[in-house]
C-alpha cells in the first residue's frame, strides 16, 4: 500500500479533517504506542498503520479495503 493510498482510505472512513486529527493523536498500542503519523514517519508500512487504526476504531472488516469507486466508462 503506498501512502497515498493510506491517506484515501482514512479520508474516506473518517473524513479528511478527522483523519488527520486521529492519525496525530490516536496513540496505537500494537505499533508500540505511536500514533499513526509517527509510525509513518518511522518507516512502519502504510497498511500496517491502517489496520491498526481500523483494530483499534473498530473499522467494520467490510470496510478495511476502502469504499467501492465505480470505474470511469
Amino acid at each position: 500500500m503506498r501512502l497515498s493510498d493510506f491517506w484515501r482510505l482514512m479520508d474516506d472512513e473518517f473524513g479528511p479533517a478527522y483523519s488527520r486529527v486521529l492519525a496525530a493523536d490516536l496513540v496505537l498500542g500494537s505499533l508500540g504506542g505511536r500514533t499513526a503519523t509517527e509510525a509513518l514517519s518511522g518507516g512502519i508500512e502504510p497498511k500496517a498503520v491502517w489496520l491498526a487504526v481500523c483494530d483499534v476504531q473498530d473499522v467494520p472488516a467490510d470496510r478495511r479495503l476502502g469504499r467501492d469507486i465505480q470505474p470511469k466508462k
